[in-house]
């Protein structure tokens, strides 16, 4: 068992038309198949300031080993955030179905977890290396702020789904706390 299990311990179907309650594979499926150039998805990490304020910003983030990971520079507002209060929402459109998932995210610093992830990033085309405990790269995206970028892993609380397309309907998911 890892820190993510990425199996719901409960499901609650949230359609009011009728339509079956959806299995957590068809997001899950979809963020695994993820970590190519062509996916082009497009990730919001919202977080709460210190005043209470909320604060989003997009991120570049990768599911890899059933758990999600994203990058920020250390000086940005959302890793200032994080800092104090690690609870936050992820929020992505994957292929056919809106995807919001909730928790809590927490540096990683192991020197195994950041390779196999940086492994990811550069097979979706960032050419990430890791040096000490962050990434660095000829560049990113301007909101990552400058190198050297922390990594985070988002433990998951909740998901909701709501699908565009067939088979339609509206999803809830709870983890293990």
């Amino acid at each position: 068992m890892t820190e993510n299990m990425t199996e719901p311990i409960s499901t609650r179907n949230l359609d009011r038309y009728g339509f079956a309650e959806l299995p957590w594979s068809r997001p899950r499926d979809v963020l695994a198949a993820a970590g190519t150039p062509e996916s082009h998805l497009t990730f919001f990490l919202g977080t709460v300031r210190p005043d209470g304020r909320p604060h989003s910003a997009g991120v570049g983030a990768v599911w890899v080993d059933d758990a999600l990971y994203f990058k920020s520079g250390p000086g940005t507002r959302k890793s200032r955030n994080l800092a104090v209060n690690p609870a936050c929402s992820v929020s992505v459109r994957l292929t056919g179905i809106d995807l919001v998932l909730e928790g809590e995210a927490r540096r990683v610093t192991d020197p195994a977890t950041l390779e196999r992830v940086a492994a990811v990033y550069r097979s979706s085309g960032w050419p990430v290396t890791v040096e000490g405990d962050a990434f660095t790269a000829p560049f990113s995206a301007p909101s990552a702020g400058p190198a050297p970028w922390h990594l985070y892993r988002l433990t998951l609380r909740t998901a909701v789904g709501v699908a565009g397309a067939e088979p339609y309907g509206a999803t809830r998911w709870d983890f293990a706390p």
